[in-house]
C-alpha cells in the first residue's frame, strides 16, 4: 500500500465528497489530503490542506492540483457546458502532473447511453483515457436516497419507467467504495466498478417499500414518454431541452433495463454487502 501520497478530493461541499473526506480525515493511514472547493469556506471542517478550484478554470485546477499524486474527480453538476467543465479539469489534472484519477462515472456510460447524462460522463472517461495518467471509474447507479424524492406533494411518483428495473445504491456505498479505493489506489489502476444495490426494483416496489419506511403512502403512476414531457415543460416552463431529456431519460433507462444490473462491487471494495432500501433510507431517518 502507497502512504504518504497526496490524494486531492474534489465535491467536498457536497454529500458524496463530503462523506468521502469524513471516511478518510482522521483514519490512521497516513495520508495526505487536500480539499478542492470552488469556495473553500464551505470546506468540511477537518485539518487539512483546503484550495480554491473551479472545473471550468484552467488555471485554478492547475494550481490547486500541483503536487497531488491522486485525484478523486466528483462529477459536477449537470449543466449545458459540463462536458467542457470536464474536460477543462482533466486536462488541468495531467498538466499539473497528477498520477492518477478516480471519478465518478455513471452506470452504463456510454456514447448513446438511454439516460443521457451518462453521455456526459462517457466523455469525460474518454478525455481521461486520452491522457497519460492511470484512472478507475466508479460507475454508480441511481443513488437510493433520491429515489423517494421523486415523489410529488400526493405522493406519486410520475415517469415513464414501466415495469423496468433500477439497481439503485446508496450514496454512502458509494462514498465508501471511493474511500476504500483511496487507501489503496494502485490496486485499482485500471479499473471500472460498477456499484449497484444488492437489488433490482421496479418503481413500484420503490414507492411501496420507501413509503413503508417513511410512513408515507406512495405509488407509482406509469406514463408515456409524451405525457412526461409535457408534464415536466408544464411544471418547469423556463426549464432548458436537455433538462428536460435528463429528467425525463432517467425513468426511459430504467423502463429498457440499462441500470438493472447488480453486481456484488460494493462488497468487493468495502468488505460490506450494499445497503437495501430500507436500509438507506432508515439511515437517512436517523442522520
Amino acid at each position: 500500500m502507497e502512504h504518504q501520497r497526496t490524494i486531492a478530493i474534489t465535491g467536498v461541499t457536497g454529500a458524496l465528497g463530503g462523506e468521502v473526506v469524513r471516511l478518510l480525515a482522521g483514519a490512521d493511514l497516513r495520508l495526505d489530503l487536500r480539499l478542492l472547493a470552488r469556495d473553500p469556506a464551505r470546506a468540511p471542517a477537518v485539518d487539512t490542506d483546503v484550495r480554491r478550484c473551479d472545473y471550468g478554470d484552467a488555471a485554478s485546477g492547475v494550481e490547486a492540483l500541483r503536487g497531488v499524486h491522486t485525484l478523486l474527480m466528483v462529477s459536477a453538476s449537470e449543466s449545458a457546458d459540463r462536458r467542457a467543465q470536464h474536460r477543462t479539469f482533466v486536462e488541468a489534472a495531467a498538466e499539473a502532473g497528477v498520477r492518477r484519477i478516480v471519478y465518478t462515472s455513471f452506470a452504463g456510460a456510454a456514447e448513446d447511453a438511454t439516460f443521457t447524462l451518462g453521455r456526459d460522463h462517457h466523455d469525460t472517461e474518454q478525455a481521461i483515457r486520452a491522457t497519460s495518467m492511470e484512472h478507475t471509474f466508479l460507475r454508480d447507479n441511481f443513488y437510493l436516497d433520491v429515489l423517494p424524492l421523486f415523489a410529488d406533494d400526493e405522493g406519486v411518483v410520475r415517469g415513464p419507467a414501466g415495469a423496468g428495473r433500477v439497481a439503485a445504491v446508496a450514496r454512502a456505498d458509494v462514498a465508501a467504495a471511493a474511500a476504500a479505493v483511496l487507501r489503496d489506489p494502485g490496486a485499482h489502476a485500471g479499473a471500472t466498478y460498477e456499484l449497484t444495490g444488492p437489488e433490482a426494483l421496479t418503481m413500484s416496489e420503490v414507492a411501496e417499500r420507501a413509503g413503508r419506511v417513511l410512513g408515507r403512502s406512495l405509488r407509482f403512476e406509469d406514463e408515456t414518454r409524451e405525457e412526461a414531457w409535457a408534464s415536466r415543460r408544464a411544471a418547469y416552463p423556463d426549464a432548458p431541452d436537455w433538462q428536460l431529456e435528463a429528467w425525463v431519460s432517467t425513468y426511459t433507462a430504467i423502463a429498457d433495463g440499462s441500470c438493472a444490473g447488480v453486481t456484488g462491487a460494493v462488497e468487493q471494495l468495502t468488505g460490506r454487502p450494499a445497503r437495501t432500501l430500507e436500509e438507506t433510507l432508515e439511515e437517512t431517518r436517523r442522520a
